[in-house]
């Protein structure tokens, strides 16, 4: 086999297991799709008869991408307005079963990357090729410019943190109440009852909406609001009475898909705990939207 067909066939094996980690430290699965992309083209360009461990290069070739985009992210911060919701793994809705299973075991990585964004970019790459995929801090140090014992505390910072703020208990989101809470909120909504909408809503509910990035000069459609009377304004103030509203499992609690004219104009996951929705992600970005596989909507009921 020739070099460049043996060095594309290995990188070919890699590829899921780079794409798990890029998607891990950037949040998205599209720029995790470009990040490996961006990485086969530095490898293929890259003189590889010396690397011992292709594995672990490719680890660094990743890593090194995925930095750089996060600190062209953190340096760019006008060009995103409000909140970045991570990616919402969306199917049918369901009590129990397999497909539960694989959205709730999604939806605790998608639970932190919340966390992950309020790390620095050499925290959150020290923590996810640390704990996540067992690299040594001897190899994650030249990584982040650090040595190995400072990429050490870099991990044991952002694990505290992601032990603090981190993925929750999954409440009562998950059951038949959750649901009946999410529906009720709805239902409220659409009649313009403030009040029935309060009674839902925890007093501290927490709604972030991503818009996308927003076009220069503009506000965009995102946005951060906080508060059970905020977020209840919010809710009449986009009520629509031509949209159709899906019961969705998003990461695998309870959650809705948003259609106005047939096409998807939200995406929305929600935390109901004792009663009461506590948090809100919603996705309206219309790029986001249309790489979802909706087709089992085809089968359920809007309410």
């Amino acid at each position: 086999m020739e070099k460049d067909a043996w060095l594309a066939a290995v990188f070919e094996e890699h590829r899921a297991r780079l794409r798990s980690a890029a998607y891990r430290m950037l949040g998205s699965y599209s720029e995790a799709e470009d990040a490996v992309q961006d990485a086969w083209l530095r490898v293929s360009a890259a003189d590889v008869d010396k690397v011992e461990h292709f594995g672990g290069w490719l680890n660094t070739v990743v890593a090194r991408v995925c930095l750089n985009k996060l600190r062209a992210r953190n340096a760019r911060p006008e060009d995103y307005v409000g909140a970045q919701v991570p990616d919402l793994f969306v199917g049918a809705d369901a009590d129990d079963g397999p497909e539960r299973e694989t959205l709730l075991a999604d939806a605790v990585g998608a639970a932190l990357l919340v966390v992950f964004d309020v790390l620095s970019p050499a925290e959150r790459l020290a923590f996810v090729l640390h704990d996540v995929f067992g690299l040594p801090f001897e190899e994650i140090g030249p990584l982040v410019d650090r040595s190995p014992t400072a990429a050490r505390q870099l991990a044991s910072r952002a694990r505290r943190r992601v032990r603090q703020d981190g993925v929750q208990s999954e409440g009562d989101g998950g059951s038949t109440a959750g649901r009946s809470v999410v529906r009720a909120f709805f239902a409220a909504a659409r009649g313009g009852d403030f009040d029935a909408l309060l009674h839902v809503l925890d007093p501290e509910v927490l709604m972030r909406v991503d818009g996308g990035a927003a076009p220069a000069g503009t506000a965009g459609a995102s946005a951060l609001v906080s508060g059970a009377h905020e977020v209840a304004q919010r809710a009449l103030m986009f009520a629509r009475p031509d949209a159709l509203v899906y019961p969705a499992a998003v990461n695998g609690g309870p959650g809705v898909v948003v259609l106005v004219d047939g096409a998807p104009v939200s995406v929305m996951a929600f935390r109901v705990e004792d009663g009461r929705i506590s948090a809100i992600d919603a996705v309206v970005d219309r790029p986001r939207l249309a790489e979802l596989d909706l087709d089992f909507l085809d089968a359920v009921g809007a309410f």
